[in-house]
């Protein structure tokens, strides 16, 4: 019997789910610090979203032409070297995954605990965070029906909650803040400037996801038809419901405030439907992120799946259960989300993931590029649309975040290339035991 496939709605609401979740609920907090014009702020997120949307438009050409599950390991494998996607699995694997379903997890439970009278402790959110990764991955351990099932249920309540609490929250404040999201006369200067550049790492993060579906191409039913029009759907969904989200969030609740803060969700309700109703809002929105660990968790283990089919001295990566189901490589990836929640702190975290990955993406995007030159008969089932305009503005976009956050937080973005460094030692080290991937 034919092993079942994730039908297209699932992997859709994986990218969904993927995306929204702990960066837009988090990320404004810390772009006050530097910027305070609503314009530039609303800026931010639609420039995220252009990218986004351009790199999603290049993948969509990469994974119908190369269908096989493993995002950016599959692609850059196939278009440069073996050693580039393992390195590519190397970073999906150690941070890629696990640590945005640990920023995840932590905002859950800050969102949680926050809606708690009195003081909680650190330790407190620190237990609730582990205890949703490790319930979740006993569901996704189980079977497809089970995994896809939740994760669909789980999207859909939280495009209806946000849409929900940005109406609500729009026609219910009763005094709205003297913002305005005009462009003003000083917004040039700070469109171009090193401190939107970093804050466009913060956005990056947020969007990170866009790409998910292509971890699940060769679980997908008809993925060079479908898999172009859900990346792009995903997307398009995600934007809006960013905009909107950042637009009330400035709407309703003092920047002062905000700035500097973790539960933006929380301190924009709680100005906008009173302590009571703020405190709920802050429960449900915890719930929403339920959804974001739920897809992480359901996506990331199949790039591990993957190495280690390729490499069989990581083969045990490779074990499924009798469902099908990667069930040891979605052990491994909670293992490392559990590490990072116990040792690290929020924003490293952040900074640090939304480097690596972006840097990660910038190399896939310029894939398109070298595959054209090299394979230009390569039978492409979906090419991207207004060719090559996407792939270059999400290169000149990704790549001038990428310079300024090298020069402004150094410590994080060396950490990244040290972790890609280390990826490239382990290849070698471990080449004399495994096969290398020859796009098969």
């Amino acid at each position: 019997m034919a092993a079942e496939k994730f039908k297209h709605t699932t992997v859709t609401a994986v990218v969904i789910a993927n995306m929204v979740g702990t960066g837009v609920f988090t990320s404004l907090g810390f772009q006050l610090l530097d910027l305070r014009s609503g314009f530039v702020l609303l800026m931010l997120w639609a420039v995220g979203g252009v990218a986004a949307l351009c790199g999603a438009m290049t993948y969509a050409e990469l994974g119908a032409a190369m269908p096989r599950s493993g995002g950016e390991y599959n692609f850059l494998a196939r278009i440069y070297h073996p050693v580039a996607g393992f390195v590519s699995g190397w970073v999906s694997a150690t941070i890629g995954f696990a640590g945005p379903t640990a920023l995840a997890a932590m905002t859950f439970a800050a969102y949680a605990t926050s809606v708690m009278s009195g003081e909680t402790s650190a330790w407190l959110e620190k237990t609730l965070a582990c205890g949703l990764v490790i319930a979740l991955t006993i569901v996704h351990s189980t079977n497809r029906r089970n995994s896809g099932g939740l994760q669909v249920i789980f999207t859909i309540f939280k495009v209806a909650v946000i849409t929900g609490f940005c109406l609500l929250a729009y026609i219910l404040v009763e005094t709205p803040q003297p913002v305005t999201f005009l462009p003003t006369s000083g917004d040039g200067a700070s469109l171009t400037s090193a401190a939107f550049a970093v804050s466009l790492i913060y956005v990056s993060y947020a969007y990170t996801g866009w790409n998910a579906a292509t971890y699940l191409s060769s679980e997908l039913e008809n993925p060079q038809r479908t898999l172009p029009v859900i990346l792009l759907t995903g997307t398009l969904v995600v934007m809006l419901l960013y905009v909107a989200l950042n637009f009330i969030f400035l709407y309703v609740a003092p920047m002062d405030a905000m700035a500097g803060q973790l539960e933006i969700g929380f301190i924009a309700a709680g100005a906008a439907f009173g302590d009571l109703g703020g405190r709920f809002t802050g429960f449900v929105l915890a719930l929403l992120l339920v959804s974001t660990v739920s897809a992480m968790t359901l996506a990331g283990p199949r790039v591990l799946q993957v190495i280690g089919e390729d490499f069989p001295a990581l083969r045990l990566l490779a074990r499924k259960n009798s469902n099908g189901i990667p069930s040891t490589a979605i052990c491994v990836q909670s293992s490392l989300a559990i590490l990072f929640i116990l040792s690290s702190s929020f924003e490293s975290i952040l900074v640090f993931a939304g480097f690596t990955l972006a840097l990660n993406s910038f190399a896939t995007v310029l894939g398109v590029f070298v595959l054209r030159y090299r394979q230009p008969d390569l039978p492409r089932p979906y090419r991207t649309f207004m060719y090559p305009l996407p792939p270059l503005v999400y290169l000149a976009l990704t790549g001038w975040t990428l310079y300024f956050v090298l020069m402004n937080r150094p410590v994080e973005g060396l950490f990244g290339l040290g972790i890609i460094a280390a990826g490239v030692i382990f290849y070698f080290l471990s080449l004399g035991k495994s096969r290398s991937y020859q796009g098969t």
